[in-house]
């Protein structure tokens, strides 16, 4: 080709075994813990898979090329990858954003900082604030966008032109923007990472998590604590995720486009407060991440003013299925600060205006029409348990 392939492209064609002497067309599993030597003194590609496995380092390469870093690396879960990213980091300085998902706030508030991390929360809708913050000295700087659950855009290329002034590495967990929709280093970000769990795996099977980076020195680091601590992702779930991503640009593509069906009832019902997604921000966050992304994504938050309310939606939904993840090809919901946010104490969610009420749907790729009528009936029976007698 004269030119290079495009990311669908390389999504189908990208995960291969070069080296395999047999031709395989897909990645053959490498299901052992260790590697025959040349002799008694190594020398072998692999010798161990904790060290290295030939399915995972198809994995790894892949996960480089779709998010433009020159390393990437597979954990086995997303708070494995954040964790080693956390303490591979130089100057045991983390700033983060204020809305962040319910694990990674318990991690650094509750590990990190205890173990002698200066931790400090901001609110980087306002790169001033993340400035002011690295004026003290500088540090990691970890954040999401859109942010979990608030749905809140943040400017990725400002907020990477203040770490670069003040020599800090910004970090995106780009769980909720797989790299067919935002590819943070591009924006000048220095890590990417995922929950794989989420989109990248797709099918509610695996466990998984992502680093991806650019940054040479940080690589080198994150390499010797995967080798060190051995969270490494093991080869069946690398298998299993190196399948999820050959279909993730046809199942975002379906997603979206049942989140714009979902979308169009919340903004129009009357029980709904408050809609919270991209694809329909007010104060030009729409735009911000039209500017930085390629879709709105298919992740759908509302507000309904009263928590009884909403735990009263959730419950008479039949095809959304109550669970704490998002992402999948199966449509589910939850209410954050019952599930994934509940690890945040009742008054630090206060504090941080994270509402008690606020539904999160992980839109699937079921029938639209078969997702907007379960919603419209989850809606109508909320409403009548609410109306006087």
């Amino acid at each position: 080709m004269t030119r290079a392939p495009r990311i669908a492209t390389r999504l189908v064609r990208g995960g291969r075994l070069a080296e395999d002497p047999y031709g395989s067309t897909a990645v053959p599993l490498y299901q052992t813990a260790s590697f025959v030597q040349p002799d008694a003194r190594g020398g072998g590609a692999f010798d161990y898979t904790r060290s290295g496995n030939p399915t995972r380092a198809v994995l790894e390469r892949q996960l480089a090329d779709l998010e433009g870093g020159g390393h990437g690396f597979a954990f086995a879960s997303g708070m494995a990858a954040l964790t080693t990213l956390v303490r591979s980091s130089p100057g045991r300085r983390i700033v983060a954003g204020a809305d962040l998902y319910g694990g990674a706030w318990r991690f650094l508030q509750q590990v990190a900082a205890v173990e002698g991390c200066d931790v400090s929360f901001v609110d980087a809708r306002d790169p001033a604030r993340v400035d002011a913050a690295l004026a003290e000295r500088p540090g990691l700087v970890l954040l999401e966008s859109p942010t979990n659950p608030c749905m809140e855009v943040l400017d990725l290329r400002a907020l990477a032109g203040v770490c670069a002034a003040r020599d800090s590495l910004l970090a995106v967990d780009s769980s909720m923007m797989p790299p067919v929709l935002q590819r943070p280093l591009e924006l000048g970000a220095h890590v990417v990472v995922h929950s794989a769990t989420k989109f990248l795996g797709g099918h509610g099977d695996l466990t998984a998590g992502v680093v991806v980076t650019g940054e040479a020195g940080l690589a080198e680091r994150i390499a010797f604590r995967q080798n060190a601590e051995g969270n490494a992702l093991a080869p069946f779930e690398c298998w299993l995720l190196l399948r999820g991503l050959k279909t993730l640009h046809l199942r975002v593509r379906a997603q979206q486009d049942n989140a714009r069906a979902v979308a169009a009832l919340l903004a129009e019902h009357p029980a709904v407060m408050r809609l919270r997604w991209p694809g329909s921000g007010v104060g030009g966050q729409a735009e911000l991440h039209a500017s930085q992304a390629n879709g709105p994504g298919a992740v759908v938050c509302f507000e309904t003013g009263d928590e009884a309310q909403s735990l009263r939606i959730v419950d008479a939904l039949q095809l959304f299925s109550a669970a704490v993840s998002f992402g999948g090809v199966a449509s589910q919901a939850s209410l954050p600060c019952r599930m994934s946010h509940a690890s945040i104490p009742a008054g630090e969610r206060a504090a941080r205006a994270l509402p008690e009420d606020l539904i999160r749907l992980a839109v699937g790729i079921e029938d639209p029409e078969d997702l907007v009528t379960d919603l419209e009936q989850a809606l109508a029976i909320a409403r009548v348990a609410t109306l006087p007698a």
